[in-house]
């Protein structure tokens, strides 16, 4: 397919998006599940075939000399496999919100108000390396009714196309639409030109992948969008804490994976403790080859841990999001000072307070603006399947019209409706 086709294609695309978006709106609970519950038949079963588009991909990418943390994000692994479709049977389990009536009141008039959770219609997917994304964006646009078109990365196309197919026959099992959820065929970057363009198909937008391409999603499209820029997710260690459990939490936040936006990218440790804390947590930083941009006091406490790859952190690194074993470090005054710098810095993703102090925990909750905030948890919890969403489409750092994991909910809107028996107004 060549450029000057592809407007006639997404239009295509589109308006058959449009047509499946009116069945997948009155479509049965009982129909979807069976869809979602089809769909986690076929990925266990599909396993050999998957990992082998998997292979082709990953060797592409490697060949082409993507970079180590895209090559990650690419891989199709059977836990990856045995997550999306556990993903898929849990949300076949869960309550369907399609159609739920909440909040009826009677007015003086007589007539009854109240709001009905509908579909949003039809949403458009554009993501990188993550073919899982692909099963996680289909499961949730079945369960909430709506119709999805999905342009994976050109890296991953192989691993897209096979999953696309289990969906696809899963849907048709189910007497839903095939057209329900389309995959994007051509890698020519045009069509998501016109994907974000289409407001007569397209009502909402949701990008996943890198700083660069949600930047131009935003600024371009004509649709709303749903998105998050950067993880820059802290965690701070306040001056009353079980320093054994902060130890463990803090370096699961860093190192149990150094690629997903909610992995902590900046640690920020009460002076009070940093005597006691610094060391230990630098020793198993250095043991793992996590390098630590630290301020001057920070790094006149670790420098006694042998090993240590420690950087003098410029103003720049307060800001970065480094989906990398690195992390930087710097010691508060005070949780006062925690709060503003992680508002200040922070991508308003995801950020943690270990702490024993109960007030302290509730100021934190309350004043951090992120769309995750935790207390003595690791900022990995930060998942629409951790949630228990069934999955997650993705991330907003926004506050309208969803924020934080975006799950089933997130995924619909509420209309209002009046219940009446005759009543004229006067």
């Amino acid at each position: 397919m060549n450029t000057a086709e592809i407007p006639a294609y997404m239009a295509q695309v589109g308006a058959a998006a449009r047509a499946a978006a009116t069945l997948m709106a009155a479509a049965s609970t009982a129909a979807k599940n069976q869809a979602l519950r089809a769909l986690a038949r076929r990925l266990h079963a599909a396993a050999a075939a998957l990992a082998q588009a998997n292979a082709q991909d990953l060797q592409a990418a490697r060949d082409a000399g993507l970079a180590a943390p895209m090559v990650d994000r690419l891989k199709l692994t059977p836990a990856a496999i045995a997550t999306v479709a556990e993903g898929c049977e849990q949300l076949a389990a869960m309550a369907d919100p399609v159609g739920e009536i909440s909040g009826v009141k009677r007015q003086p008039s007589g007539i009854a108000v109240g709001q009905m959770r509908v579909p949003l219609g039809v949403f458009g997917m554009v993501y990188e390396s993550r073919p899982n994304v692909t099963i996680e964006a289909a499961s949730l646009a079945i369960k909430s009714g709506n119709a999805a078109i999905l342009r994976g990365g050109s890296e991953a196309l192989n691993s897209n196309l096979a999953l696309w197919t289990l969906v696809q026959a899963s849907l048709v099992e189910a007497g839903l639409p095939a057209d329900a959820v389309q995959l994007v065929r051509t890698t020519d970057r045009a069509a998501v030109g016109a994907l974000i363009t289409m407001p007569q198909y397209v009502d909402v937008i949701i990008p996943r992948g890198g700083k660069g391409l949600i930047e131009r999603i935003s600024a371009e499209a004509r649709v709303p969008v749903i998105k998050h820029l950067d993880g820059n997710c802290h965690v701070y260690v306040d001056a009353q804490v079980d320093l054994d459990q902060a130890l463990q939490v803090t370096d699961n936040a860093k190192t149990q994976k150094y690629s997903p936006c909610n992995a902590a990218e900046s640690l920020l440790v009460h002076r009070d403790q940093a005597l006691a804390f610094l060391p230990r947590i630098g020793a198993l930083f250095a043991a793992k080859g996590v390098q630590m941009r630290c301020c001057p006091a920070s790094k006149a406490l670790l420098a006694v841990v042998a090993g240590a790859e420690l950087v003098d952190a410029v103003e720049a690194d307060w800001y970065e999001e480094y989906l990398a074993p690195v992390i930087s470090v710097k010691v508060v005054a005070s949780l006062d000072d925690a709060i503003a710098h992680i508002n200040r810095y922070g991508s308003h993703h995801t950020d943690a307070i270990l702490t024993t102090n109960h007030p302290n925990a509730m100021r934190f909750l309350r004043e951090v603006d992120s769309g995750s905030v935790m207390v003595n948890a690791s900022t990995r919890f930060a998942d629409g399947f951790e949630y228990g969403l069934g999955a997650e489409i993705g991330i907003s750092t926004d506050k309208f019209h969803a924020r934080g994991p975006v799950g089933l909910e997130g995924l619909t809107s509420l209309k209002w409706v009046v219940l009446g028996q005759g009543e004229v107004r006067t």
